[in-house]
């Protein structure tokens, strides 16, 4: 294994340039708060004269959507000759139903709620992939006594919408509890605050976005960030994947035969994106911080570098991994025993890669990979050989 990519010294990681100019205006006292805009919204051409596309978001908009924000202010969906917009969700639970009852077009979500979304016969089928298993699991602070999964005996549990709380009970099967044993809390995407303010004990959160927060709060306490645990759930349940919690772009059915031309235009825009975001990653955040203005902090900027190694660097469905969540979602009995997975990569007009590597090295790789990237920071992209 090769753990190659944009690595700077640990002495010299270099810091999103938006960053630099934003914090050296605060300390000057000389940060422009006038309803000027960038220089690069006035030069962008008036949107063509075509029917917009809704592009809802999982969530707030949050670092790893990168590729999406800057597919936009880079021109590359207008030069595609598509007019898109950009939504985010009140609720983040409700971006199926949303997509698949036609009242957006495409969006993203995790796999294992696109399958459920089908399943419940919402029509919406993923078209590619943004992040590649993004390690998820059960959140904690060490400092709470939790040690293992059956010491969340009597305790608060965090969770995002109701498949995680299926998730929770069916591994209680495995570690002789009952869903009784824990109290429930849904939190929607508010975990890492609410296991920070004591609302709960633990909860499930994803390593680069969740465990992040809880480790800037530790540092920021002056306190051992390694402090921040997670147990992931594809360890706790013999997964050998944390393919369940790969974000995916998505689009309503009826939409996608309609508009085929559009959705490959959609896809060709956001791989010219990802491209811009893999090959030159200090620019490509400063770029969209620049464009979304709220992303320019240090916490946004270690949840990128942590994102970094999880982009799709070809957007590809990985078949092995669609198999494996679509038999978990039979198991915890999300999806029927006859049911067939809902993607397709006919959208995708480039090269898919071979599918032949073992994907629990690649695991337990890419885990190393990422404590590296926590201790000295950077972008790095993880390379097998």
């Amino acid at each position: 294994m090769i753990a190659e990519g944009f690595e700077p010294s640990p002495l010299a990681r270099p810091e999103c340039t938006y960053c630099v100019a934003k914090r050296t205006s605060l300390e000057s006292g000389a940060l422009d708060h006038s309803a000027k805009q960038p220089l690069f919204f006035l030069q962008q051409k008036q949107p063509l004269n075509k029917q917009q596309i809704t592009f809802l978001l999982n969530w707030q908009a949050t670092p790893y959507h990168a590729p999406i924000y800057l597919a936009q202010s880079k021109g590359y969906f207008k030069e595609e000759g598509i007019d898109v917009a950009i939504l985010e969700p009140s609720n983040p639970s409700d971006v199926t139903e949303l997509i698949g009852t036609g009242k957006a077009d495409l969006g993203l979500k995790a796999m294992i709620h696109t399958l459920a979304a089908k399943a419940r016969n919402y029509p919406v089928t993923s078209i590619g992939s943004l992040l590649d298993e993004p390690f998820t699991g059960i959140l904690y602070l060490e400092e709470s006594g939790i040690t293992d999964f059956q010491s969340l005996k009597g305790k608060r549990i965090g969770y995002v919408g109701e498949f995680g709380k299926i998730q929770l009970d069916e591994l209680t099967k495995h570690y002789g509890m009952t869903p009784d044993d824990y109290t429930a809390v849904r939190c929607g995407m508010n975990v890492a605050r609410d296991i920070i303010d004591g609302s709960i004990h633990a909860g499930i959160g994803i390593e680069n976005v969740q465990q992040v927060m809880l480790e800037e709060h530790l540092k920021s306490q002056g306190k051992d960030p390694r402090g921040a645990k997670m147990m992931r759930i594809d360890e706790l349940a013999c997964l050998g994947c944390c393919c369940f919690c790969t974000i995916l772009y998505i689009g309503n059915d009826d939409w996608l035969a309609a508009h085929p031309k559009e959705t490959e235009a959609f896809m060709r825009a956001i791989k010219r994106a990802t491209d811009y975001v893999i090959n030159d990653p200090n620019e490509a955040f400063s770029d969209y911080c620049r464009f979304k203005t709220e992303m320019g902090t240090d916490l946004n900027q270690r949840i990128f570098e942590r994102s970094f190694a999880y982009f799709s660097a070809t957007l590809h469905n990985v078949h092995r991994d669609w198999k494996k969540v679509t038999a978990y979602g039979k198991r915890i009995e999300v999806l029927d025993p006859d049911f067939v997975a809902n993607y397709t990569n006919k959208y995708l007009g480039w090269e898919e890669p071979e599918d032949n590597q073992d994907p629990l090295e690649i695991q337990r790789a890419m885990a190393k990979h990422q404590e590296n990237c926590r201790i000295n920071g950077g972008y790095r992209r993880l390379v097998m050989a």
